[in-house]
């Protein structure tokens, strides 16, 4: 049975188109908001979060800190490292605002796969070889590129660079850095295609009179299998688990580096004070201790092992028996 309208409800469909007919019927855009649209650039999409970014950050900054005194001792002079930004760009943009006549480096992160860049700014190269050469670090004003004398001694500078870096990754994953080449035109490196996203680390270095900057290149694509090790929580763990051992090596590698005095008691008796008066050279005296009853052996005052006594070759020995405390050595008899 067909539904069939009523006069009133024909009026009000009537009255209703002819006072508010008047085109398509618009939305309004959502505003951008915790609740609305975001904008998104498609050109700089965000790879990577900005929890990972802060963990990108503590490891350079990890690294900032030993590059700072591996420097210090090589140029002779105080150098202050700081990580100024880490930024997620294309690669494109990476080389368009690289200096002209930079001295760059391509390395790998074995086994992160990937090629990725170390870029030294010209007034910091200059810098880095005046110093070197005796002089008080100080940039060149002209611009031309870099002599093979020059080269030879920043590949100096880069290989501690790279062993820091080593050791600041080594929180996250433990990598090693293998050198590739060294270019000084930006425009003949070519690591990916030019719109891939690369992560750029500026770290900015001042020593005595001049101020440059050292700047990373990390590509995504290399980046990605340590990702989901970024996160604050694992970072955490790491660090905490790192600096455990960390000390624990430290004590020990000083520890191996102490000298103590080692005794072992091999006898022991009592005597009277006018007995000990007078021992003359050539007298016995007769112990409490039998030949079979294991000695003590005392490490700084402290006894530690139980030992037996023996003779090795032409000198006498003790045989470490046990590890133990002062009260469970024994009684002498």
């Amino acid at each position: 049975m067909s539904n069939v309208l009523s006069q009133d409800e024909i009026d009000a469909l009537l009255a209703e188109s002819q006072g508010g007919d008047s085109g398509p019927t618009q939305t309004k855009a959502p505003k951008s908001g915790s609740g609305g649209a975001q904008r998104y650039d498609f050109k700089h999409p965000n790879r990577i979060s900005k929890d990972q970014i802060r963990v990108l950050e503590s490891i350079h900054r990890h690294f900032a800190g030993r590059l700072a005194s591996s420097l210090s001792a090589m140029m002779r002079a105080v150098v202050d490292v700081d990580v100024l930004r880490v930024d997620q760009v294309t690669y494109s943009e990476f080389i368009g605002s690289m200096a002209a006549h930079p001295c760059t480096y391509t390395f790998q992160l074995n086994p992160l796969e990937g090629t990725c860049i170390a870029d030294f700014s010209p007034v910091l190269t200059f810098g880095f070889v005046d110093r070197v050469f005796g002089g008080r670090g100080k940039g060149l004003e002209a611009e031309r590129e870099v002599t093979g004398i020059e080269l030879s001694v920043m590949d100096k500078v880069s290989n501690r660079a790279y062993k820091e870096l080593a050791e600041g990754w080594g929180r996250i994953i433990e990598v090693e850095v293998e050198p590739s080449s060294i270019e000084t035109n930006p425009q003949l490196i070519q690591i990916v295609p030019s719109g891939e996203t690369v992560i750029v680390v500026t770290l900015e270095i001042m020593m005595l009179e001049v101020q440059g900057n050292l700047t990373f290149c990390y590509p995504y694509i290399t980046l990605e299998p340590a990702l989901a090790k970024m996160s604050g929580q694992n970072w955490f763990e790491a660090t905490r688990l790192k600096t455990s051992v960390r000390d624990k090596n430290t004590l020990d590698e000083n520890l191996r580096n102490v000298h103590t005095d080692v005794s072992a008691v091999l006898a022991q008796t009592n005597i009277s004070m006018k007995e000990f008066l007078s021992i003359q050279v050539g007298d016995v005296l007769i112990t409490d201790t039998e030949t079979v009853v294991p000695t003590r052996i005392k490490v700084g005052g402290v006894e530690k092992y139980v030992a037996r006594p023996g003779v090795r070759g032409k000198r006498c020995a003790v045989e470490i028996m046990s590890v133990t405390d002062a009260q469970d050595v024994p009684p002498q008899s």
